[in-house]
């Protein structure tokens, strides 16, 4: 694994425009000063050897955490995880049911030199999707020809819509973003996984998640030409619908309404699922020691609140180490996680995002960012893996 500083395309900016990446605030340079969201100055060159690694702890820690959710739906360990109790019998039946889910994001820590350790799951929402998918391909195929990159992320959604459609028996599927995200990144993931189910065959409706009706006669979601919805894709957290009506709605005309990600994914995209991975597992190699609510014997730790995103309300507890930052999440609770430090590469540190679709790995993205904790400062940074590696 190695960063490697090059020259940007002339015309770079026009051309991932074109892709459609229109979004992406400023990210932050070494030095303070900014820099491109989407950085192609820089790369990461990782042997093949490396790689095939990645892949397969991205695959075993991906089976841990389904081992993870039945036992958390076999013990009722809801309550970890802040979740209000009303939604737990769905939940498990959400589980039981084997509602179909489509993709997810590992983000992880490797320097190179030893197995990637696991800092959380964005199972439920995750972004950059674009970026990792089709931008830094075009980038790979227009610079390093010959070379080659782990991203097979677009075949593998294409395929996954495939069986997702044979699996709810419909061949309609919703596609929705919440029109309060001012960055459009929302906007932009929904439409190109609406791409792919498109590509897959099945018939495509888009429209903000704002726009979806309800039928209190018939107690069905409709659109807006008043069809009901039978499958429909958000990008908009479970814990921020269980909150209102909407949520409830959606929650208890399961499986009517078909959601993807499906409930069950509630105990995936929550960070209390670091501490029962390692009760279930003390001392992986791809595990760091995690726990809910106090930090047991851990003297130096990161405490991260169970629904927080973007970096924001982490504190981290470690002589020398010492930072922390905004936000407003925290009330929900706490997991207590060891610290262990980002790998530095000249100046920045790099998160590894690790994409798995449905049940298999599927490609990698990575953000990098002068600081311990990637927010949303970070950059997007492409990768390849040089040819006869």
């Amino acid at each position: 694994m190695r960063r490697r500083t090059t020259q940007r395309r002339p015309d770079w900016q026009s051309k991932v425009e074109e892709l459609g990446l229109v979004f992406g605030t400023p990210a932050r340079a070494a030095d303070g000063s900014q820099r491109p969201y989407w950085d192609e100055g820089v790369h990461y060159e990782f042997g093949l050897d490396e790689v095939l690694s990645l892949e397969a702890d991205v695959e075993l820690l991906h089976s841990m955490c389904l081992d993870a959710v039945d036992h958390v739906v076999t013990t009722e360990r809801y309550r970890d995880f802040g979740i209000p109790e009303w939604v737990w019998p769905h939940i498990a039946e959400s589980w039981k049911r084997h509602d179909p889910h489509l993709y997810g994001r590992f983000d992880l820590r490797y320097d190179g030199s030893g197995p990637a350790r696991l800092l959380e799951y964005n199972a439920d929402t995750p972004t950059s999707l674009l970026e990792a998918a089709v931008v830094q391909w075009h980038w790979l195929t227009e610079v390093h020809e010959g070379d080659d990159q782990w991203n097979s992320i677009h075949e593998k959604l294409v395929e996954r819509w495939e069986e997702i459609g044979k699996q709810l028996g419909t061949n309609e599927v919703h596609f929705t973003w919440s029109g309060s995200d001012s960055t459009g990144e929302d906007n932009l993931t929904a439409a190109y996984l609406q791409e792919t189910a498109a590509e897959a065959g099945l018939d495509t409706v888009g429209l903000a998640i704002e726009e979806i009706g309800w039928d209190s006669l018939l107690e069905r979601f409709v659109d807006l030409e008043e069809a009901p919805m039978s499958s429909v894709v958000k990008i908009y957290p479970w814990e921020w619908m269980v909150d209102d009506d909407f949520g409830t709605h959606a929650v208890k005309t399961l499986p009517q309404t078909q959601w993807i990600e499906p409930l069950w994914k509630m105990l995936l995209s929550n960070k209390a699922l670091l501490a029962i991975l390692w009760e279930m597992h003390p001392g992986h190699p791809n595990l760091l020691p995690a726990y809910i609510g106090q930090p047991g014997l851990l003297t130096e730790y990161v405490r991260k609140p169970l629904l927080g995103r973007e970096g924001n309300n982490i504190s981290i507890v470690a002589p020398g180490w010492e930072t922390e930052t905004g936000g407003f999440y925290g009330e929900e609770g706490y997991v207590y996680q060891a610290f262990d430090p980002l790998p530095e590469f000249d100046g920045m540190r790099p998160a590894l995002g690790a994409w798995v679709v449905g049940d298999s790995s599927a490609g990698l993205g990575i953000r990098e960012t002068a600081g311990l904790i990637t927010d949303d400062g970070a950059a997007f940074v492409p990768h390849r893996i040089p040819d006869g590696s």
